[in-house]
């Protein structure tokens, strides 16, 4: 079984709908999650590059059209609100999903709007940032500021509800903020170890702690240059080392997965892909139709049968038993 953390699947259920497609889920990827056992995952609600000018426009486009794909397909997903609806979607064979927000600056300065989208639509995931800077924190676009007074009560709110407050693609100065602030356990769905690959959306081994010592869980990432710096070595067994290294700093009961697969996103979204692989995320491991080779991997490398449990998918029901109201 396998939970993803992070998928950016509305976004193009989204553009396909608005150009006039149904049922797409079921159409492009029910067998695929299928194939490889998902039982659940985050997806996003996310304001791309092409819509930083009208971000709630673009959100209110998503939400309609994720509305309406929940609808179609309602035989194949189940919302996820409260943990009792997971033990529901598991007993009943449907996929969990769990309504997320890929950064909050669609918001503004209305933090209020945090419980309006929590009972409407189910919000049960949020990140204050994408990268850039917006009235609550900073993303890694910026340097300088942290999170602002804001940002603070939009986290407490955040926590107040039952949310799921993660930190990837925050600036440093912003995930620390977090740490002093949050109270309870922190995410980072979709990034890696700096020490790999040294690039900004990555974390070190002090914020790794951090978010271990917080109860939090990161998700590991397959985007190609999250994994390593040397693009020699972006294949499954250079995600398996990003796995191995974060192992030996926080310890396995704090890996997950977050794919981050988008090779499906148009490349105003996500930028080219590798001409070596045509695809934004590692050699082998470019959409969830690949996931029983990373699990054949895994264990071929070592990991044992509760290891490659307690990764794939028992650390994030954890989680979501803890937090989930």
């Amino acid at each position: 079984m396998i939970f993803n953390a992070h998928s950016d699947l509305l976004s193009d259920i989204t553009n396909r709908r608005l150009e006039g497609e149904k049922d797409v889920f079921r159409k492009y990827y029910y067998d695929s999650f299928l194939k490889s056992n998902i039982i659940g995952q985050i997806w996003v609600i996310w304001t791309d590059p092409e819509h930083l000018n009208n971000r709630q426009e673009r959100t209110e486009q998503i939400i309609n059209a994720m509305s309406e794909e929940f609808e179609e397909a309602s035989d194949l997903l189940n919302i996820v609100r409260e943990y009792k609806d997971f033990e529901h979607g598991l007993k009943n064979n449907k996929i969990n999903i769990l309504v997320g927000m890929e950064g909050l600056a669609h918001i503004g300065d209305n933090i209020d709007l945090i419980e309006s989208f929590y009972k409407s639509i189910g919000l049960r995931h949020a990140s204050l940032t994408w990268n850039e800077r917006n009235m609550l924190a900073s993303g890694v676009d910026d340097d300088i500021y942290g999170v602002t007074e804001l940002g603070k009560k939009a986290i407490e709110k955040i926590e107040e509800l039952g949310i799921i407050l993660d930190v990837s693609h925050l600036n440093e100065k912003s995930f620390w903020d977090v740490v002093e602030i949050a109270s309870g356990p922190i995410i980072a769905s979709h990034s890696n170890a700096k020490k790999l690959a040294n690039v900004k959306r990555n974390l070190d081994d002090n914020q790794l702690l951090a978010i271990a010592k917080s109860g939090g869980i990161v998700g590991v990432n397959a985007c190609s240059s999250f994994v390593n710096d040397d693009k020699d070595k972006q294949e499954i067994d250079d995600f398996i080392d990003q796995i191995d290294y974060m192992k030996s700093i926080i310890g396995i009961e704090h890996i997950g997965f977050g794919f981050d697969f988008c090779d499906f996103l148009p490349v105003s979204y996500v930028g080219p892909p590798d001409p070596r692989t045509n695809s934004i995320t590692v050699k082998g491991l470019s959409s969830e139709a690949d996931i029983p080779n990373l699990i054949n991997r895994m264990k071929e490398r070592g990991y044992t049968k509760k290891e490659i449990e307690l990764i794939s998918y028992k650390n994030y029901v954890n989680l979501l038993k803890r937090i989930l109201k």
